[in-house]
């Protein structure tokens, strides 16, 4: 399932378990800034949700390319980019996503990459249509150890290279549009059981 996928649903879920639990919860919204980005911190009895749409790249543990520039939204609900923290007993996820474009070509991109990715593991090289990163996971707690895998290939011109293993990966999904290349770069962690919290 693509972050953006990810981000959506776990925010969703978080919300209505605050509004469930909304005696017992705290909700802070912080303004939004001049391009309309928020953060929303909501925290309960049950567990806490952080969202941040201006995520800090630093935190997806990968350089952000040279001259390449956030990516242009295709509308007012688009969002591009965002941070996510979800903590529950006995669940924890965190990702951090967010899109670029670049004049370069898809080969240098997927180049400087390939360099970057290489202090996490080898990475793998993934082939199908954009998804902004598609994050393959089997299911369960214990398939959290396991190394990341492309999933089903489809077709399509993206290009992803993932590393890591399905708990804690690392993603860079690569595409050609026009003259210039769309990029997202994407970190997620999850943790299931009692120790080591995000």
């Amino acid at each position: 399932m693509s972050s953006r996928k990810i981000v959506a649903q776990f925010a969703a879920l978080a919300l209505l378990v605050a509004l469930a639990l909304l005696p017992g919860c705290s909700i802070n919204v912080k303004d939004k800034d001049k391009e309309g980005r928020a953060a929303v911190d909501i925290k309960t009895p049950m567990g806490d949700l952080h969202v941040n749409e201006q995520p800090d790249v630093r935190e997806i543990g990968l350089a952000q390319y040279p001259g390449a520039r956030p990516a242009q939204k295709e509308n007012s609900e688009d969002k591009k980019s965002a941070n996510v923290n979800l903590s529950v007993p006995g669940f924890d996820l965190k990702v951090v996503a967010a899109e670029y474009e670049s004049d370069d070509s898809p080969d240098k991109i997927l180049a400087y990459y390939h360099k970057e990715l290489q202090k996490y593991g080898k990475p793998i090289e993934c082939h199908g249509r954009w998804n902004g990163g598609n994050v393959h996971t089997s299911g369960g707690k214990d398939d959290l150890s396991k190394p990341v895998t492309c999933g089903s290939e489809e077709h399509g011109n993206s290009v992803e290279l993932k590393v890591g293993t399905e708990g804690n990966q690392h993603i860079v999904a690569v595409e050609p549009r026009g003259t210039a290349t769309h990029f997202a770069l994407v970190y997620v962690r999850m943790h299931a059981g009692k120790e080591d919290m995000i």
